[in-house]
């Protein structure tokens, strides 16, 4: 007979466990035990209960903690308490929550990736600088011009007159019959941006400047017949004379300017005025009948068909060239624009441009073989000394009684 080790009950050898408990006993007897969640039998090894999947923690000792006859000398265990999880709490009814105006979804934030700026986008900064400085300059520079207003260029140290812009009648003055067919028909043209224009041609003192400047020679000394007309450059009132095309337009390059175009001369030269002279011509220029020692009588001297007498006369008469601004002005202030000296002018000669002259900012043809010149000169009839008429000359020209005067967009403060 066995003792049931639970029960204290006598049961038969030949039976494996006490009927009483066999499920215990044998349960111990194979190393199992309950799970404290579900109350079935699992092993004492298992980490995870078989039946209701939760985590448990392993109840086998190790062997050397073992006795051999634990099984017989252990005491029973304690009836294993049943823990069951209390099943988790409802959640809270939910507040009714009082229904609002949408709130609108936020837009997708974008990185801004900022990569460094190429060569090219250097090059356009650049050159947007420097227009706006120029834009600045000319503002400045033209900033509460009036017209006919004198400034002093900084440049040569002459003055130059502000001539804003307008629009005139360009060729044959009305009334006006002793105009060459050059002269013809007269147009209509419109200058469309003011200007600057020397209130006189250039002088010898501001020529010598601007050859000490540039290391420029000064242009051979003028003589009529080998009468000189400024020994030495010794005037520097006079007008400077004997210079090209090309010298002309290089000091005016220098002086901050350049040659006006012959639709500007014409323009300024008439401030307004449609007669073919804007004065009294003896009050206003220099030419063959007052220029000299003696007053002379261009109608009594007739055609100069003999060119080598006409200037034998002009040469005992003393006739010349004068200082500058010793004439009365016109309405805009300048001073000479006829007589004393021819003025060389940007544009390329063509007796017939006029026409087909665009309406605005005429310049000319785009290329020729001669450059015109305007105004008239001190050994000049009548004829030859009005605002119209038209002159040229090759540009590498020189001689005695051609000279020029500067305009343009110039910065003069």
């Amino acid at each position: 007979m066995k003792t049931c080790p639970i029960c204290q009950q006598e049961y038969a050898n030949d039976v494996e466990f006490c009927a009483r408990d066999g499920a215990r006993l044998s349960g111990e007897v194979r190393d199992e035990r309950e799970c404290p969640y579900c109350a079935e039998r699992i092993l004492k090894k298992a980490r995870v209960c078989r039946y209701c999947g939760r985590d448990v923690e392993p109840l086998v000792k190790s062997e050397s903690m073992v006795k051999p006859d634990a099984a017989v000398e252990t005491p029973p265990p304690a009836p294993v308490e049943r823990i069951v999880e209390a099943p988790p709490a409802p959640p809270p009814p939910s507040r009714p929550v009082a229904a609002g105006p949408p709130v609108p979804a936020k837009p997708p934030q974008f990185e801004i990736i900022s990569e460094p700026p190429s060569n090219m986008k250097y090059v356009l900064m650049g050159m947007g600088a420097l227009v706006l400085i120029v834009a600045v300059v000319w503002f400045f520079s033209h900033r509460g011009a009036n017209k006919g207003e004198v400034r002093v260029n900084p440049n040569d140290a002459l003055k130059y007159v502000w001539i804003p812009p307008g629009s005139f009648s360009m060729g044959c003055s009305p009334g006006d019959n002793e105009c060459y067919d050059f002269e013809k028909p007269p147009h209509p043209v419109k200058i469309t941006r003011g200007f600057w224009l020397g209130q006189t041609v250039v002088t010898a003192a501001a020529y010598k400047r601007f050859a000490a400047a540039t290391g420029r020679q000064m242009p051979p000394e003028p003589d009529v017949n080998g009468r000189p007309l400024n020994p030495g450059w010794g005037n520097d009132a006079m007008p400077i004379v004997e210079v090209t095309w090309d010298d002309a337009q290089a000091y005016c390059r220098w002086a901050g300017g350049r040659l006006p175009s012959e639709a500007e001369w014409e323009y300024a030269a008439r401030a307004d005025n449609t007669a073919a002279r804007y004065d009294n011509l003896d009050a206003i220029a220099w030419y063959r009948d007052n220029s000299g020692q003696q007053r002379l009588d261009s109608l009594l001297m007739g055609k100069r068909e003999d060119q080598a007498a006409f200037m034998k006369l002009l040469t005992e008469n003393g006739n010349s060239m004068h200082e500058v601004g010793q004439k009365r002005p016109n309405d805009l202030g300048l001073l000479d624009m006829l007589g004393n000296v021819w003025e060389w002018v940007y544009d390329w000669w063509d007796p017939g441009d006029y026409q087909n002259s665009p309406p605005e900012d005429p310049i000319g043809p785009t290329s020729g073989t001669e450059r015109i010149l305007r105004g008239g000169s001190f050994i000049g009839g009548p004829r030859d000394i009005r605002v119209s008429l038209r002159n040229r000359r090759v540009p590498d020209n020189r001689d005695f009684d051609i000279g020029f005067r500067c305009g343009g967009d110039m910065d003069i403060p």
